[in-house]
């Protein structure tokens, strides 16, 4: 989707992924009535129908199968695919998008948010030795302050990474730019740009901490 002219100048590189069912699940995903077990499924499944659009322009070389009854010239990817959660709320969208994938590997980044900085800390980082010539899906519910997924981007650039895109399904203004800034070659999608951050740097409306939901370990009221 084209974003507003205003919003499109300030963040070139964002695609706002539109669908109408993606739409409805998200809306879904937002209600604090929604358990833990319907949040996993619908984070799930906004996952498959986002890597869709994720994917669209990922280089492919012709090949040639045999079908039951001749040859038949087809495609395959280009590059390998690694999918990178940033732990622990990635994790969410992982299986959604290996439905989808195939021959992919899943690499890891560790990160929590310091509560009284809103910085990044980081934790593990262990990704497949063929980095450097693959498309890395860096993935993340959530794009608050934008720092985590910046220190994960640069990461992965210090271990080699060439081919990097930045998944997320709801995002802030503060968040965009932070990457932005830092990354401006890093294409970015997401399925919503909500209003901005409140004063404790989640996302506003927003959908609460993604991780507590989808695991279970908060119980909102």
């Amino acid at each position: 989707m084209n974003l507003p002219v205003g919003i499109q100048a300030t963040f070139p590189n964002v695609t706002v992924v539109q669908h109408p069912l993606l739409r409805v699940k998200l809306t879904r995903l937002r209600d604090k009535h929604t358990k833990s077990e319907d949040f996993r499924r619908l984070l799930s499944e906004i996952a498959t129908l986002m890597v869709y659009e994720a994917a669209r322009d990922f280089a492919t070389t012709p090949v040639t199968v045999e079908t039951p009854l001749a040859s038949c010239e087809g495609s395959a990817l280009q590059r390998p695919v690694i999918v990178a959660p940033i732990l622990r709320a990635g994790l969410g969208l992982v299986d959604g998008m290996l439905n989808v994938l195939s021959e992919v590997s899943v690499g890891h980044i560790g990160m929590y948010r310091n509560e009284q900085t809103l910085k990044p800390e980081s934790y593990y980082f262990k990704l497949p030795s063929h980095l450097p010539r693959a498309e890395v899906l860096v993935v993340d519910p959530m794009l608050a302050t934008g720092w985590s997924a910046t220190a994960a981007i640069s990461q992965l650039k210090q271990s080699g990474a060439q081919h990097i895109r930045f998944l997320c399904v709801v995002s802030s203004p503060q968040g965009l730019k932070q990457i932005t800034d830092a990354h401006p070659e890093v294409p970015i999608f997401t399925a919503t740009i909500d209003e901005g951050l409140n004063e404790k740097g989640y996302i506003v409306p927003g959908l609460g901490d993604a991780g507590d939901r989808y695991f279970g370990t908060f119980a909102w009221e």
